[in-house]
């Protein structure tokens, strides 16, 4: 359970806040007749489910823990739910209303809603170095027998720690707790270990792309037709970190390999039931290849507080503050 602590004042933007991990992805209209491109599409669609948010459909809520110090606030135990409103930012391939999805959760006093990022806000993400990155993936990580996949302690947080303000180096550490973090001075950006996806680059990324479905959809697309090595270059043009692209590309090699048929077959159906479970095709990403991309990626919207396609039960969304100077 995240410790309730008061949060500092943003800067701009309206303040959201904290909860522990999972990742988002999004449905896509498939029209191309061609079997190979058409499972391309159907699996790369899947992808985007890992990145915003896997485990567990929004019907079932996934582990969660609020959080509330340096950037993070509340928790399951502490949220007071108004309605059985899902989080997330519906689309047009969502199949839930706005009524049944929406991008807050809460009511009152506990009511929160996720900070808006700006142009501004993304640009200064951006112009952040991170120092010591974590190094690209060697190997298949779907691969690695030994890979421990269990879920994080909940009260875990990834935090920056500036190391130069002005010239905005920092480093990423795993901090026992946000308050823990919160004592040193560092700031929080998700639930859960720091991995792959934890930089503020990648963070710009998830944040200021609001539907990756079309742009992930090419970089599907082209790993199909020319390898890993062309999926990992197309994902590097849409500004993930070197560190980050690797993981996306072998998650949705693995999703094509696990969910081929059944992912055909929902090709064009809403990425949730009426009753807000997620389709057969993405439950089966997520079995399949959502606990090693959260092992791996460490950054998943859910756990960063950021809303997506993909709705998720409050319960499991990190409240997160994202409070860089």
């Amino acid at each position: 359970m995240w410790p309730t602590m008061p949060t500092r004042p943003r800067p701009s933007s309206p303040p959201p806040s904290l909860s522990p991990p999972s990742p988002p992805p999004q449905r896509c209209d498939l029209a191309r007749q061609d079997k190979g491109a058409l499972v391309a599409l159907a699996l790369v669609a899947l992808a985007l489910a890992v990145a915003g948010g896997c485990g567990g459909g929004a019907a079932a809520a996934g582990p969660g823990d609020g959080a509330s110090a340096d950037g993070l606030s509340g928790g399951p135990g502490e949220t007071t739910l108004c309605s059985e409103t899902l989080f997330g930012q519906p689309g047009v391939h969502t199949g839930l209303s706005a009524s049944q999805c929406a991008p807050r959760c809460g009511c009152g006093g506990a009511a929160w809603t996720p900070r808006a990022w700006s142009a501004d806000d993304l640009t200064s993400l951006r112009a952040y170095e991170l120092l010591d990155p974590p190094s690209a993936l060697a190997v298949d990580p779907y691969s690695d027998a030994a890979l421990d996949v269990a879920p994080p302690p909940a009260a875990l947080a990834c935090a920056v720690r500036l190391v130069d303000t002005p010239k905005r180096h920092y480093r990423l550490r795993t901090q026992p707790s946000a308050a823990a973090a919160m004592a040193v001075g560092d700031i929080v950006t998700h639930a859960g270990r720091c991995g792959q996806c934890s930089s503020l680059q990648d963070l710009a990324v998830y944040a200021g792309t609001s539907d990756l479905t079309t742009p992930v959809r090419q970089c599907g697309l082209s790993g199909a037709a020319g390898g890993h090595a062309a999926g990992v270059k197309c994902l590097l043009e849409l500004g993930f970190s070197e560190a980050c692209v690797d993981i996306w590309a072998w998650n949705v090699e693995n999703t094509r390999k696990a969910c081929l048929d059944v992912c055909l077959s929902l090709i064009k159906a809403p990425s949730h039931l009426p009753d807000g479970a997620l389709n057969a095709c993405i439950a089966c990403d997520e079995a399949h290849s959502g606990p090693v991309f959260k092992a791996v990626a460490g950054r998943t919207r859910r756990n960063s507080g950021l809303p997506s396609a993909l709705c998720r039960p409050c319960a499991s969304v990190a409240r997160v503050e994202h409070l860089y100077p």
